[in-house]
């Protein structure tokens, strides 16, 4: 099959991702079906695709005639079967649970045409845990929009250990179709690239609250001059819990280095989550937390951050995941909004800097994940 066969996509789950992905077809000119499991959440997901609609059109980028097509071309339903017995392309968008993701993926194997592909929308789990499910593991690969789908660029589009190349080319083409940035990850593993170069700052956080300094403010205050939005700040932005969800999952999988401080689980225990909950490493009730630049501090700068993102993104180049330095670069910037890549910062700053960096990090806390990759020492890479 090739991305030209693919007519009809169907889209498993009306949640945030679910609803944003299906906006991003419609607007590609596709035949969506979204389904959910109740009512309630599929007028939610249609509210919000109609709001999505709403903006672009009064920003001048969607006219009148093409919101009623993209809208006429948009099917819901509660019924899985019915959502799915035409498809051509299944993007699964449901919970990050191993376990719930498998009994899906089962119910579309029985029910989706034998040409499907069966997408998954994971940020995290292993594209080749959830294909087990199925008798075509060769038709299942990891499909990983970035929130919100309708905006964001980045598709993360992985091979399971059994993904066929075709299925990960269809992908891909579709991808490009939709007028998204796909890159390919070549081998299943942890928190593909973006999730995955970005864990160990994660961990530098969690870090530096068990110590207890600096403070989160004096920390974010040396970084808001240079990034749209501070290291706790994101963080905070995010959700707590979801950082700490993710530490977890890595800690399970990758390495126990990625465990969550206590001081960071704390927040967790409080019900204080960042921006959601109104308060979290800052209080978030009048907006935006104001950052008092004055208290930056000096003992940290961005080329530790750079510094932990490099020699990550050179663990997914020895590992296999990815074999071209520029791929990490693309995903970065698309995902994140990072005008350059790693490698890109890398090249202009200097990689005896950073390493220098990298070594301060891990004579203040000797985890294995911050030790230098051989990579990193030899600091040889060529985009």
């Amino acid at each position: 099959m090739k991305a030209e066969d693919v007519k009809k996509i169907a889209v498993i789950g009306a949640g945030d991702m679910g609803h944003g992905i299906t906006a991003a077809f419609l607007l590609g000119g596709y035949q969506v079906t979204m389904r959910d499991i109740d009512q309630k959440f599929l007028d939610k997901g249609l509210a919000g695709i109609k709001s999505s609609f709403d903006r672009f059109k009064a920003k001048g980028k969607l006219t009148d005639e093409a919101y009623d097509d993209a809208m006429a071309r948009l099917t819901t339903t509660l019924d899985l079967q019915e959502a799915v017995k035409d498809a051509d392309f299944v993007i699964e968008a449901v919970p990050e649970k191993l376990e719930l993701k498998q009994s899906v993926f089962a119910d579309l194997d029985k029910f989706a045409p034998q040409h499907a592909i069966l997408a998954t929308n994971t940020s995290n789990i292993s594209i080749t845990d959830i294909a087990s499910a199925t008798q075509r593991p060769e038709k299942v690969i990891g499909y990983h929009f970035f929130n919100p789908a309708v905006l964001m660029k980045l598709v993360e589009v992985i091979k399971g250990q059994k993904t066929s190349d075709e299925s990960v080319q269809v992908g891909y083409d579709l991808a490009q179709k939709i007028r998204k940035v796909p890159v390919i990850v070549k081998k299943d593993s942890p928190g593909f690239i973006f999730n995955r170069v970005n864990e160990p700052t994660l961990v530098l956080l969690s870090k530096i609250l068990e110590v207890g300094h600096p403070t989160p403010e004096e920390f974010d205050a040396a970084f808001k001059p240079v990034t749209p939005m501070a290291p706790f700040e994101l963080m905070d932005f995010v959700g707590i819990d979801i950082a700490v969800h993710g530490m977890e999952y890595f800690a399970r999988v990758l390495s126990e280095d990625y465990k969550p401080s206590e001081a960071l689980l704390a927040y967790v225990k409080a019900g204080n989550l960042g921006k959601k909950t109104g308060k979290g490493i800052y209080d978030w009730s009048k907006g935006r937390p104001e950052i008092d630049l004055s208290k930056a501090t000096t003992e940290y700068d961005l080329n530790h951050v750079v510094a932990l993102q490099v020699n990550e993104a050179t663990k997914l180049l020895e590992e296999g995941v990815v074999d071209d330095p520029a791929q990490i670069d693309l995903a970065m910037v698309n995902g994140g909004g990072s005008p350059l890549g790693p490698f890109a910062l890398a090249g202009s700053i200097g990689y005896p800097l950073l390493l220098s960096k990298l070594e301060e990090i891990y004579n203040k806390f000797p985890l294995d994940i911050f030790k230098p990759t051989k990579t990193m020492q030899e600091g040889k890479i060529q985009l």
